[in-house]
């Protein structure tokens, strides 16, 4: 995939965002303390996704990662309260407001791994919320087919960023695929996942 420009980094963000937000939206009632991703349940992985679009407007101004850490919540109850939904969308917004309004897309972001290149740190995210994406509509019934474009770049992202052992503590290592293998089933392998 060529490199893409940083209105196309944003936009496929957002396309992320969203895509996400219609299985946070499609979550029937009574199922958020369903298993989603081990240990997670379904409202585990929304708050986590929450959190780290919280994480997205202090890092960008550039504030230390203590500081901001110690003012995100870490509870499930305390990132989604009583509306999941509205929860990660107020999350999600403010978070591509950060993005869109960053005037220093070169600078470089304090993360728990290290000062990582914002550019970077945009295109994991997609990644993520991608990947996520279908690990909440399998935990719900809902639909685990995801945009195109999403599954190329995020395995493109995964292809340079998730080696042969994962990521540890964060990703489970790949999981063995043929050749022939669609790029969502790739995807899907590379995070230590079967679809």
């Amino acid at each position: 995939m060529p490199e893409s420009s940083r209105a196309e980094l944003l936009e496929r963000y957002q396309r992320a965002q969203a895509q996400f937000t219609d299985r946070v939206d499609a979550v029937p009632p009574g199922r958020w303390d369903t298993p989603a991703l081990p240990p997670w349940s379904v409202a585990d992985l929304v708050a986590h996704l929450t959190a780290e679009q919280l994480w997205v407007p202090p890092l960008l101004a550039g504030e230390p990662l203590d500081a901001v850490g110690s003012r995100i919540p870490t509870g499930t109850g305390d990132l989604l309260g009583d509306d999941p939904l509205t929860a990660w969308e107020t999350a999600a917004d403010a978070a591509l407001t950060a993005w869109a309004l960053d005037d220093e897309p070169d600078r470089t972001v304090e993360l728990s791994r290290g000062p990582t290149p914002a550019t970077h740190y945009l295109l994991e995210m997609t990644a993520d919320l991608t990947v996520h994406a279908w690990d909440l509509a399998r935990a719900t019934g809902g639909d685990t087919r995801l945009d195109a474009d999403l599954v190329a770049a995020a395995l493109d992202f995964a292809e340079l960023h998730v080696g042969p052992d994962g990521v540890p503590g964060v990703v489970g290592p790949p999981l063995p695929v043929p050749p022939s293998a669609d790029p969502l089933t790739a995807l899907l392998a590379r995070y230590g996942r079967r679809g």
